[in-house]
């Protein structure tokens, strides 16, 4: 029998992975789809957000707040890209200064260090692209920028290098609560791979998160998936703006933001649509097109220089907070739910927390050998040339260029593949090195990668896949059916 089951292996099931494998126990990560980071967790803004949104008292406002200080430690320690870019709230009517001060209380409230309200004329010292319709705005210097992929797979890379088993393409299809013989409770889990008994479950399901929580109590909880679509644009239009740029929340979320990307791109998103279907992750003309609309109230000039857009979902509970804790009438079953904005800057904090619910739980001590870093994929795009050098010295398929656009080698991918919880989908590289992400959104690097996965995974070019469940790219070869 495990001694806790988590099902979902996006950040907020990662990061309690990673929190867990400080402990001695028989963990597991099921994850329905064929990576890590494959659900919400892969299509949000990437924002580090302060914490001076959540309204106080609040398990967002608890979690954002010491979320972004372990983001600002972790990055250095598990090697993932993360920069403190600052946020900026922008009122652009003068009847909405009220708004910008009582976010500003609201911060102060929640613990978010250095806060303060710019003028117009110190607003556009530091942003010189922000609109000239802007009145004032509230600037936290503590925001900043992540790589998503990045951070959720660093956590789950280090759990699973610290002993926590992963079973991707595992669909958990059923709940039951059990009592064995002696009188322990447990939970039986009917997956797509099989019965797995254990002592404790951890639901980070996402936006499914409701439907496991219904399972197993009385106290129904539900999930309203809203839609948030997006554009990314060109690193020509990077160095646009330096902080990330948000309007005034709204009761949808906090409105249209323009950001750098830590990998240099410009974006603008999101959108805010309820939708019924938890797999609904299209994107459409018109919610593309007010985007730009919205993102040209922030900034001057806004170019229209997008490479490609997306969409992601967001898992709102309707009580509008995380819900994080043991089920009251199901003991062992621990809920990571409602996990929306600002989620990803919440994860590291709601890992710790949910660890420290599960030690109490089964007496659980720690581990002396605890693996505390990790080390990411090197990067030829961002080392020097000394580091370049280094790099094609120890290999020199670092030296052969696969994806033009973002600069990533041969010696990425093999890297990517071969590595813990390595790539086995074309997306699985382009998460882990960014191949396929520029300019020409795989046009000419695709053709390499599929050879380069086929060969390291010892299976025919007709067997990979985008990203699973079948996607496959290659139907058959021409010269075959002649």
């Amino acid at each position: 029998m495990q001694d806790v089951t988590i099902i979902g292996a996006g950040v907020t099931g990662s990061a309690i992975a990673r929190e867990l494998s400080r402990l001695d126990l028989d963990v597991l990560v099921l994850e329905k789809e064929s990576d890590v980071c494959e659900g919400t967790s892969k299509a949000n803004s990437g924002i580090v957000h302060s914490g001076y949104d959540a309204k106080p008292g609040t398990l967002k406002a608890k979690f954002n707040v010491e979320g972004n200080k372990l983001i600002h430690e972790l990055s250095k320690t598990l090697d993932f890209p993360f920069k403190e870019n600052g946020s900026i709230v922008l009122e652009l009517e003068e009847e909405g200064r009220a708004g910008i001060e009582a976010l500003y209380e609201r911060g102060k409230s929640n613990g978010v260090p250095g806060l303060r309200i710019l003028e117009k004329d110190e607003l556009l010292k530091m942003e010189p692209s922000v609109s000239s319709n802007a009145v004032c705005a509230l600037y936290a210097p503590t925001g900043g920028i992540v790589c998503p992929f990045n951070m959720t797979i660093a956590f789950a890379e280090n759990a699973a290098d610290n002993g926590v088993t992963f079973k991707l393409d595992t669909e958990v299809k059923n709940i039951e609560k059990k009592t064995s013989e002696d009188g322990t409770n447990y939970y039986r889990l009917e997956t797509s791979g099989g019965i797995i008994d254990t002592k404790v479950v951890i639901n980070a399901a996402g936006v499914y998160s409701d439907v496991f929580h219904n399972m197993v109590s009385e106290y129904k909880l539900h999930i309203t998936p809203r839609k948030g679509e997006y554009l990314l644009m060109d690193k020509m239009a990077g160095d646009l703006v330096k902080a990330t740029l948000f309007q005034l929340p709204s009761k949808l979320g906090k409105g249209v933001l323009v950001t750098p990307t830590v990998h240099g791109n410009l974006m603008v998103g999101p959108t805010a649509e309820e939708v019924e279907d938890p797999e609904d992750t299209s994107t459409s003309a018109e919610g593309l097109a007010s985007l730009f609309d919205k993102g040209a109230m922030s900034v001057e000039k806004l170019p229209r220089l997008t490479i490609t857009s997306f969409a992601g979902l967001r898992a709102h509970e309707d009580g509008g907070d995380f819900v994080i804790g043991e089920v009251k009438d199901a003991p062992g079953f621990i809920d990571a739910a409602g996990i929306e904005s600002p989620g990803l800057t919440a994860a590291p904090a709601v890992g710790a927390y949910v660890a420290g619910i599960v030690k109490d739980i089964l007496g659980a001590s720690e581990k002396k050998d605890f693996i505390d870093t990790r080390k990411g994929i090197p990067s030829m795009a961002l080392a020097s040339d000394e580091e370049r050098a280094a790099l094609i010295a120890s290999d020199p398929a670092y030296a052969h260029v696969i994806c033009r656009c973002e600069l990533v080698t041969e010696g990425e991918i093999k890297n990517a593949i071969n590595r813990t919880l390595g790539a086995r989908t074309v997306d699985g590289i382009k998460r882990r090195t960014r191949a396929g992400m520029g300019r020409c959104q795989t046009g000419f690097c695709l053709a390499r990668t599929i050879p380069l996965l086929a060969e390291a995974l010892g299976v025919d070019e007709e067997e990979i896949v985008k990203s699973g469940n079948g996607a496959y790219y290659i139907e058959g070869k021409i010269k075959d059916s002649l």
